[in-house]
């Protein structure tokens, strides 16, 4: 089998880190999201929450980073281009699952990849937040407002389409239907449809089973 990729982006709150960590499980591959963000602050030798907080709010960090007007749209595309490399590269050395960071983008033309989109509605989204990630509600709605914009404009800014965007997406899918382990088994599912995925570990009747 050659090697293949899954790309999820994710609605803040639609629980997408947690569903990509089953599927990761159920193929019995990797899958890459904060360790992406720490092998760029490693090669651009900067914190890690540096690296974290310009990819969520794009120009106001660099306009802090560089308060005396360093080129900040030039340093922002170096932080992108790491990320770009980071991602190609863990792309062509193993089948993998990686979250969010434009990697639908990044790998538009890789040969092998499914690009998911995960979202869920908003009353959902407020119960996960305020549930599984033990946030009260106010904190909820700031935290679901601040980074849905923050990760849109990311996406759009880089990609120059919005994440969400269908013509760029294999599967787009509602977490709340299924809820996490039943969205990463449909993944899993499909992956082994499309690719003969995770068959050293479980087959396509067992994944269903589970």
């Amino acid at each position: 089998m050659d090697r293949y990729v899954i790309t999820i982006s994710k609605e803040f709150g639609s629980l997408g880190r947690p569903i990509a960590r089953q599927l990761s499980e159920l193929l019995g591959i990797e899958y890459y999201d904060r360790d992406i963000v720490d092998e760029t602050a490693k090669r651009m030798n900067l914190p890690v929450p540096v690296i974290s907080d310009a990819e969520e709010r794009k120009s106001g960090f660099f306009e802090m980073l560089f308060p005396l007007g360093t080129e900040t749209a030039e340093q922002q595309k170096k932080l992108f281009d790491v990320q770009c490399d980071i991602i190609s590269r863990l792309a062509d050395r193993e089948s993998c699952i990686i979250v969010g960071r434009c990697a639908d983008y990044i790998l538009a033309d890789y040969p092998n990849a499914i690009h998911v989109y995960i979202y869920a509605p908003y009353e959902d989204r407020l119960a996960n937040c305020t549930g599984p990630l033990g946030m009260k509600m106010d904190e909820a709605k700031k935290m679901i407002t601040r980074v849905d914009k923050a990760r849109k404009s990311y996406h759009k800014h880089f990609a120059e389409y919005s994440q969400e965007d269908p013509r760029h997406k294999d599967l787009i899918i509602n977490s709340s239907l299924l809820g996490v382990e039943g969205t990463a088994r449909a993944l899993a599912a499909v992956a082994e449809i499309k690719f003969g995925a995770g068959q050293t570990r479980k087959t396509y009747g067992q994944i269903l089973q589970l």
